[in-house]
């Protein structure tokens, strides 16, 4: 199982748009087979910073994920509200291994 915490810093202008783009992106990514978590959360200090949390079962599952429909149009459509390159970090699962955990 893998996680991927992906850094986004947004322009402050395109605050909304990103959360209404990245929520929309994040209702078909947890439908995704082989997905087991997708969240999005905002930094408490600076609200133009961002974290994706996403968990896959499998590094094929993770890699799916970027070839889907709605990966694609949300890459496409936040790319210009971005005020640097999302940052994607990798990490192993460690606990809990049990996938009914999820």
């Amino acid at each position: 199982m893998i996680v991927t915490f992906v850094h986004v810093w947004v322009k402050p202008e395109h605050l909304d748009d990103f959360i209404i783009a990245t929520t929309e992106n994040h209702q078909s990514s947890i439908r995704e087979t082989g997905n087991l978590r997708f969240d999005l959360v905002q930094d408490a200090t600076n609200p133009a910073k961002f974290v994706i949390y996403e968990a896959y079962a499998s590094d094929e599952a993770a890699a799916a994920h970027k070839e889907t429909e709605h990966y694609k149009k949300w890459r496409d459509a936040v790319a210009d509200w971005m005020d640097r390159p999302r940052k994607g970090e990798k990490h192993y699962i460690i606990a809990p291994r049990d996938k009914s955990l999820w």
